[in-house]
C-alpha cells in the first residue's frame, strides 16, 4: 500500500464516523429536511465529474464517469424536487369562496 492510498483510506472512514454521528444526533423532524438539503449540494459531484472527464482515459474509466454522472445528477434532481415538496406545505393554501366570511357592505 502506498502512503497516499493509507491518507485516502483514513480520510474515508473518519468522514465515514463523522456522517453516521452527525444524522445518529439529527432528530428525525429534521432528517429530511437536512438529507433533502444534503442532495442539493451533490452538484459538487458533478463538479468533481466534469474536472475528472478530462483526465479520462479508456472504456471503464468513460463508463465510471457515466455512472458517476448519473448518479450525481439524480440526486441533486432528488434533492430540489423533495425540497420543493416540503416547502409547498408551509406555503397557504387559497380559501374557497364559500369558506370565506361575508363582508357587510352599508
Amino acid at each position: 500500500m502506498t502512503q497516499g492510498f493509507v491518507g485516502n483510506l483514513t480520510i474515508f472512514v473518519l468522514a465515514l464516523l463523522v456522517g453516521f454521528e452527525v444524522i445518529s444526533k439529527v432528530p428525525a423532524t429534521l432528517h429530511t429536511p437536512l438529507m433533502s438539503g444534503a442532495n442539493s449540494i451533490h452538484g459538487v459531484v458533478l463538479v468533481g465529474v466534469v474536472i475528472l472527464s478530462s483526465f479520462v482515459e479508456g472504456t471503464f474509466g468513460y463508463i465510471l464517469t457515466f455512472v458517476a454522472a448519473a448518479f450525481g445528477a439524480a440526486n441533486v434532481v432528488g434533492g430540489y424536487a423533495v425540497t420543493d415538496r416540503m416547502l409547498q406545505m408551509f406555503r397557504k393554501r387559497p380559501v374557497p369562496a364559500a369558506a370565506r366570511p361575508a363582508v357587510e357592505s352599508e
